[in-house]
């Protein structure tokens, strides 16, 4: 079995249980109110701002062996630049205060899991940032254009409060194949490992994220 693969089936009940979150069924039935869509927006943006420094950060710590990798890196990072101006423009186009979101804080299940996702570059193996690419995107692919459909019928916003999501949905179609012919050539049990465990671990942490947008104040009233 391929490495890929292999990471799909190691890593399926951590999928399942996030994809079962209650705020996550809800998006996909479009069931989600303007104001709870802004925070999953702000929410976004406090962690997609980080892409970009944590892929330099990874690709600085691998070793000469693994120059393909960094030059993967390298593609990644250009096509990930500025995606979370999008996040904001999508949240002006709701009629919420997109500066209030650049100059705010993240939730604290949001800074955990960039916390962590830092920690494992820094402390542990950076192989483990692939953890968190391969939970990200694939959830972009199995959620994201369903999710926009639906809340758009719902809310009646208009297609530029969408550009996050639609975009990851269709963009990380390629980005997962792409992932996919990396990870298959990972040959060490050890780094791949790594990378199972912290999938797993950001199955849990993205998670969170969502089960504390159900628990936390919503934003400011939406214009």
């Amino acid at each position: 079995m391929q490495f890929f693969d292999r990471l799909q089936q190691q890593t399926e009940a951590a999928r399942h249980s996030l994809v079962e979150i209650p705020l996550i069924q809800r998006g996909a039935r479009g069931e989600l109110g303007l104001e709870e869509y802004v925070a999953f927006l702000t929410q976004a943006y406090h962690h997609v701002k980080h892409t970009v420094p944590l892929l330099m950060a990874c690709g600085s710590r691998l070793n000469e062996k693994q120059e393909w990798l960094r030059v993967a890196i390298a593609e990644y990072i250009e096509e990930e630049t500025g995606h979370q101006e999008w996040i904001l423009n999508d949240i002006a186009a709701c009629g919420a205060d997109a500066e209030a979101v650049r100059n705010g804080a993240p939730n604290l299940s949001t800074e955990l899991m960039v916390a962590y996702a830092y920690d494992t570059i820094a402390r542990g193996n950076p192989l483990g940032f692939f953890g968190m690419v391969h939970v990200l995107e694939g959830t972009s692919i199995q959620l994201a254009d369903s999710a926009a459909g639906a809340i758009q019928r719902s809310l009646g916003l208009p297609d530029t409060a969408f550009s996050y999501l639609r975009s990851h949905g269709a963009l990380d179609i390629g980005h997962v194949e792409f992932f996919k012919g990396l990870m298959n050539r990972i040959e060490a049990e050890e780094e791949r490992q790594v990378i199972v465990h912290s999938a797993r671990v950001f199955y849990r942490l993205y998670g969170d994220i969502f089960r504390e947008l159900d628990t936390v104040p919503l934003p400011a009233e939406v214009a």
